[in-house]
């Protein structure tokens, strides 16, 4: 290999290092476990990451708003339909899950993992906002697979309306 050819080489193999480094996404390692059987560890391990690698700041889990995920998730795989209003609302769901407090909501169908489904969100530009809000400080997050196999996916991030509100 000539000098040329090796620095040709380096420069172009150093650049893709630069551009895989510079992913928003960051590359988050495939789970064992099912979608419905994931642990919190490996849903907050997961979300956190992809915060990170935005600059956002980590988030907590709650469990309230994981059943209220839950039950929109299986609701979503019931009907086999995929959508933020079922007949239940956002706000519905997480106040029969005992939440109060400012929430947004991401869905997403046909994703077979959670790395999937949040490269899906990370790619939508509503989603990625909620994703990424340093306005939420906690989530809930839950997926239920239809007889066919199909996975739907709810995230309801929550946190305190102050933030919301306006200065007077």
């Amino acid at each position: 290999m000539t000098l040329l050819a090796r620095r040709s080489f380096l420069v172009f193999g150093a650049a893709a290092i630069l551009a895989a480094c510079s992913s928003t996404i960051p590359v988050l390692p495939k789970s064992a476990s099912t979608p419905e059987t994931l642990t919190d560890a490996e849903i907050l391990t997961a979300i956190n990451a992809v915060r990170a690698a935005n600059g956002a700041p980590p988030w907590t889990y709650n469990t309230q708003l994981e059943n209220a995920a839950r039950s929109h998730a299986r609701l979503m795989a019931q009907k086999n339909t995929l959508s933020h209003n079922l007949g239940v609302t956002l706000r519905q769901r997480v106040t029969v899950a005992g939440y109060i407090g400012a929430v947004g909501e991401n869905v997403a169908k046909g994703y077979k993992d959670l790395p999937a489904a949040i490269e899906g969100w990370m790619n939508s530009s509503g989603h990625r906002s909620t994703l990424l809000n340093p306005k939420f400080t906690e989530f809930g997050l839950a997926a239920a697979t239809t007889s066919s196999g199909k996975v739907y996916w709810a995230m309801i991030a929550g946190g305190s309306f102050a933030p919301w509100l306006r200065a007077i």
